[in-house]
């Protein structure tokens, strides 16, 4: 017995031993160093360094698939179809009505009714492919050589596919609590609500904060103005006073009046900056949106767009859904290409080629991941003046870009009005910047873009990190590539810790994930 132990003692040391090292991305000549924001122990576990209000940097590893750490299912085939003999006609009304007949299939054990399979071809789709049934996979073939897939767009402006693309009708519970804590610090799991009656262990909850004026003037966002067409000064809203910003979380625990979530808070919250009743708990139904649904293996091209993206005519797909993924997609010439909204989404293997330069100062964001819990795994984006990807506002994380490549003239960045909770681990932008900002009055008053994010041995031609009031944005063992590209002066400047020298753990995400459910969760991440 005991030697079994010493066994799987040494084993467990040694996958965490070649995990921490093992990536195209971590340059073996450099040595590596060691962040006090994050250190991680030989036998695995993390100790997080905590800002002097007790803030920290949020375990990002719950992103992902059913919640990060489990395998993307390998859906049986249903039903095959084949490329239309002309092939210039149109097949939108083909695919559509084989994913209807999937689509009334019965769900199985693990809620898939099956996939359906695109033979090796080009599909010509004028109009838009619609899943609107859980349980659904697309599927083709491969994405190169005789045996790809394409899906090629015609016809007049439309999206690609659309998954769960439907309004949330779902009512609200009346149920709600007072949060009673004074400071409730970012990364944390817990915090006290005035009385947990009525709530449970499993139940789905909205974390609300109020934005309230005294807030909006912390942070400094009261006194965006910009001149119009005629030079006249006009005021800008940043975030309207009484929106609420909301966190979906599930209760995991309950003890007295302590509720303790399933995923941590990616933002702090701070009585002295909410109404007199506090930021609340609100007890909310289960999530509508379409679950196990999966789109893989195939080719979806566009028309090249020498346009500006406010003239875009072909995106490749709007998803609303939850415990879901999209694998290996390569999408070509498509602008604006992904938004993603719902909850534990997998990309994995996913690409943008653009090769049609973008004209104009307003730029598209080929990733919008614009939810919770968000893994982008090994994605890439090529093209110049564009956002690689960027959040709306009010997201709150985790989203996490995981090993992605990204090369041309653009930006990773929260684009507008405050989301929260992003890490880039191990990204490479040769060419382009990451970005942590205020955006001031750009784009009619984006201001403060993202709070809480963190850059993690990343490499990139030059960064803007900067520091919210309240709140913090590192990059922590980054390469800073155009030393010439210097921080805006009169912006406070974020986090800088170990520029130019890597940190252990090698990923921040595999080290979280690899403490919370162990070693063997690991592999899910280089599964083909």
């Amino acid at each position: 017995m005991h030697i079994r132990t010493h066994i799987l003692t040494l084993a467990v040391t040694v996958t965490l031993f070649i995990f921490t090292l093992h990536s195209p991305l971590f340059p073996s000549a450099r040595a590596a160093g060691a962040s006090a924001w994050v250190t991680q122990a030989p036998d695995g576990t993390l100790a997080y360094k905590t800002t002097p209000a007790g803030d920290r940097i949020m375990d990002f590893s719950h992103a992902g698939y059913r919640g990060g750490g489990v395998p993307l299912p390998n859906v049986p085939v249903k039903i095959t179809i084949s490329p239309l003999a002309d092939p210039k006609a149109d097949a939108t009304k083909l695919i559509q009505s084989a994913i209807d007949k999937l689509s009334a299939l019965p769900l199985d054990a693990d809620g898939h009714r099956g996939a359906l399979l695109l033979a090796p071809g080009t599909y010509v789709c004028a109009s838009p492919l619609n899943i609107d049934a859980g349980g659904v996979v697309l599927r083709g073939s491969g994405i190169d050589g005789p045996n790809a897939s394409i899906i090629r767009m015609t016809g007049g402006k439309h999206v690609a596919i659309l998954l769960g693309d439907r309004p949330d009708t779902t009512a609200r519970s009346s149920v709600e609590a007072r949060i009673t804590d004074r400071y409730v610090p970012s990364g944390s799991l817990t915090f006290n609500v005035d009385s947990a009656r009525g709530f449970a262990v499993g139940n789905f909850v909205e974390i609300r904060k109020t934005v309230t004026p005294a807030w909006i003037h912390f942070m400094g966002m009261d006194t965006l103005v910009r001149k119009d067409s005629d030079g006249k000064p006009q005021k800008q809203t940043w975030i309207k006073p009484g929106a609420k910003l909301t966190t979906l979380r599930t209760i995991a625990a309950i003890n007295k009046n302590t509720i303790t979530l399933d995923v941590p808070l990616s933002d702090s919250i701070d009585a002295k900056f909410q109404p007199a009743g506090g930021a609340t708990l609100a007890k909310v139904p289960p999530p509508a949106w379409l679950s196990e649904c999966g789109m893989e293996n195939f080719v979806i091209q566009s028309p090249p767009q020498a346009m500006n993206h406010s003239q875009q005519l072909y995106a490749a797909f709007v998803m609303k859904a939850q415990d879901s993924w999209v694998r290996n997609v390569r999408m070509e010439e498509t602008m604006d290409s992904t938004k993603i909204n719902g909850r534990r989404i997998t990309f994995d293997r996913v690409s943008v080629i653009r090769k049609v330069p973008h004209p104009g100062s307003s730029k598209p964001a080929e990733f919008m991941p614009n939810a919770g819990q968000i893994l982008l795994n090994r994605c890439s984006v090529e093209g110049d003046n564009i956002w690689f990807a960027a959040t709306l506002g009010g997201q709150a994380g985790p989203i996490v870009l995981l090993d992605c490549a990204f090369k041309g003239k653009g930006a990773v960045e929260g684009h507008m009005r405050w989301s929260t909770g992003m890490l880039l681990d191990n990204c490479v932008l040769t060419e382009g910047s990451i970005d942590f900002k205020n955006r001031g009055t750009m784009g009619g008053g984006h201001g403060w873009g993202l709070g809480w994010a963190v850059a993690w041995n990343c490499t990139a031609r030059s960064y803007t990190v900067q520091q919210p009031p309240g709140a913090y944005n590192w990059a922590i063992g980054c390469n800073w590539l155009d030393k010439k590209s210097e921080q805006n002066p009169t912006k406070p400047v974020g986090t800088f810790d170990s520029l130019d020298k890597p940190v252990q753990p090698r990923s921040l995400y595999r080290a979280q994930l690899a403490a919370r459910l162990g070693p063997a969760a690991l592999a899910v991440l280089d599964a083909e």
